[in-house]
């Protein structure tokens, strides 16, 4: 009789539910190269993501540019966004644009509701 197999749990590595959460603190500066290993992209995919505006690092050449902790979130969200949906990073902006226009339009409508 064979040995029967563990339950999984329902968070296991090879559930679809399962989540990676990241938490950066926004004073939290990146390399390029450590950007790229953060959000699991190549450097021209990030390059891209700056040429198309997503990104806004200080310094003038890719050997220098530093970006602040948000641009995590920005990158991963466009490059998510760019992946699945399968468009360019251009569209990707807008649709980022988007929601951000969305998130703020509810936040003031709950505000006026709560009057």
């Amino acid at each position: 009789m064979p040995d029967p197999q563990p339950p999984q749990s329902p968070q296991s590595p090879q559930s679809p539910a399962s989540y990676e959460i990241l938490i950066v603190e926004e004073q939290v500066v990146f390399t390029l190269a450590e950007l790229c290993r953060a959000c699991g992209a190549e450097a021209g995919e990030v390059h891209a993501l700056v040429v198309e505006g997503l990104l806004e690092p200080e310094g003038a050449a890719p050997d220098d540019w530093r970006f602040g902790g948000h641009s995590l979130r920005h990158a991963r969200t466009a490059l998510r966004l760019a992946h699945e949906l399968d468009i360019s990073f251009g569209a990707a902006g807008i649709v980022m644009d988007l929601l951000d226009e969305i998130g703020s339009l509810r936040a003031r409508l709950a505000r006026l509701e709560n009057r």
